[in-house]
């Protein structure tokens, strides 16, 4: 968010650009990939002094999982890029953990700003990271949350930070968040039923809802898909559960497929407050039907 605040809202719609590591893990796709935003990067702003060009999961990049012809190309333009960079674009590479001996990161190190966020080493760490995050968005909380989360997560801060994100959200508008509210956000770690999330909007079930999304994310899950998939929900379902919904809940999709291609905001956080309108209007509808 901080890099998007480089250009000014009005014109970030043409001058910021997103792009996923976890979307180019072949050869063909990485390459295709690395070809687009090469060009993404050497395209002159628009209205603005600078571009912002960011890839999420850069690690896929620095790093290809697989070697081949094609992933030897893409490597070989990223490091022209990154030896020859462009002076009106802001290239922000996010990543997890990194081969340091990878010649892209060796081409990194010479060329960009490397910023490390550092690791969280003990469950106390987690903790004490649960506390600041909550302090800093004045939210109070009861002091096993903390406890509860750092067990669940443990010390890795990705899955700390998304599950403390969606805890902020679900407990939007409440003066203190309970241990109940952790159970209904965090979850375990592993996907098991693609569908659970629309089936839990059905069932106006927010809480199982938002908790499902984030295991989707966080396996990898691209949110131009997932947002298919709320968008087929809405389409077949809502009409005959939230008949009274339905107009407000199409709005909600086309808003966030905008949102989402002009990079106005996180994709997962796009994608989270569309769940809970989506849940919101269902349960709505069932209360008007009680």
């Amino acid at each position: 968010k901080a890099f998007t605040e480089l250009v000014e809202e009005g014109v970030r719609a043409f001058n910021v650009q997103r792009f996923h590591g976890v979307d180019m893990t072949t050869g063909d796709k990485l390459l295709d990939g690395v070809s687009s935003l090469v060009n993404a990067v050497r395209t002159m702003p628009m209205l603005s002094p600078r571009r912002v060009v960011v890839v999420m999961q850069a690690e896929y990049l620095i790093v290809p999982k697989r070697e081949s012809e094609a992933a030897v190309q893409a490597v070989e333009q990223l490091e022209q890029l990154l030896n020859r960079p462009e002076p009106e674009c802001t290239l922000v590479f996010v990543a997890g953990n990194v081969d340091k001996r990878s010649r892209l990161y060796k081409a990194l190190v010479n060329q960009a700003t490397l910023v490390e966020c550092g690791t969280l080493q003990s469950l106390a760490d987690a903790e004490r990271w649960v506390r600041t995050r909550a302090a800093a968005a004045g939210q109070d909380m009861d002091p096993a949350v903390a406890t509860l989360l750092a067990a669940r997560a443990g010390p890795d801060v990705k899955r700390l930070r998304n599950d403390m994100d969606r805890l902020l959200l679900y407990a939007l508008g409440q003066k203190r968040i309970t241990v109940e509210d952790v159970r209904e956000i965090a979850g375990p770690a592993a996907l098991q039923d693609q569908w659970a999330m629309a089936n839990a909007i059905e069932a106006g079930e927010a809480g199982a809802a938002l908790r499902q999304l984030a295991l989707m994310l966080d396996a990898g899950g691209i949110p131009e898909m997932i947002l298919g998939q709320l968008g087929w929900l809405v389409r077949a379902k809502f009409p005959a559960v939230a008949p009274g919904s339905v107009q407000a809940a199409v709005e909600a999709v086309f808003r966030t497929d905008l949102d989402l291609k002009r990079s106005a905001g996180d994709p997962r956080v796009l994608l989270e407050r569309l769940v809970v309108e989506l849940c919101g209007g269902k349960r709505v509808a069932a209360a008007r039907r009680w």
